[in-house]
């Protein structure tokens, strides 16, 4: 099976400082649906891996949350393409929970409910902590160089990425090199 894990807020998404709290909020970044679509036609499983600490500090609730999934759903099947599963951690970071990126639960889980070793496996984000925690289950880790990383374009990457993490300038330039590559 080919699959692969995007990061939502910063990769798929517009990130906020605010936090993204409703569906109103939720707003793809340029592309970002079509280079999903890309990969779906492709022949890729595409999962989502997200942090969001906004329901465990209160900020939303569930409802909100499955609202701004649900438009993203209907707004990737506009598009020709869709997410085969969203992943999320619902924790504040002082829970000290397992499955809050940088730790690796969410992607044991994701390799857990489709049956793979996750060696190999593209993993996607937008931080140092999305790749930290894919690299740890043994994930290939991609940085797309948007949302918090959009600072660091033209610049060296800071000494906590993963070994041989690759660089692209956003979703699309990811979704080009991994089907120019197979």
């Amino acid at each position: 099976m080919k699959l692969c894990i995007l990061d939502r807020d910063g990769t798929i998404n517009e990130d906020s400082a605010e936090f993204v709290k409703s569906s109103h909020e939720w707003r793809p970044l340029p592309g970002a649906l079509e280079a999903i679509a890309k990969l779906n036609h492709a022949g890729w499983r595409v999962v989502v891996a997200t942090n969001q600490s906004g329901l465990g500090r209160g900020l939303f609730d569930v409802v909100s949350l499955n609202a701004m999934h649900a438009k993203m759903h209907t707004m990737l099947a506009a598009v020709g393409g869709k997410v085969d599963a969203i992943f999320y951690c619902p924790h504040a970071p002082d829970d000290n929970c397992r499955c809050r990126k940088p730790e690796p639960g969410l992607f044991e889980q994701i390799g857990e409910r489709f049956g793979v070793d996750l060696h190999g496996v593209p993993g996607v984000g937008d931080s140092a902590r999305d790749l930290i925690a894919g690299a740890a289950v043994g994930c290939e880790p991609h940085l797309v160089l948007t949302g918090k990383a959009a600072a660091l374009r033209g610049r060296s990457l800071p000494d906590n990425y993963p070994p041989g993490t690759r660089v692209h300038d956003d979703l699309m330039a990811f979704a080009d090199y991994l089907v120019t590559r197979t």
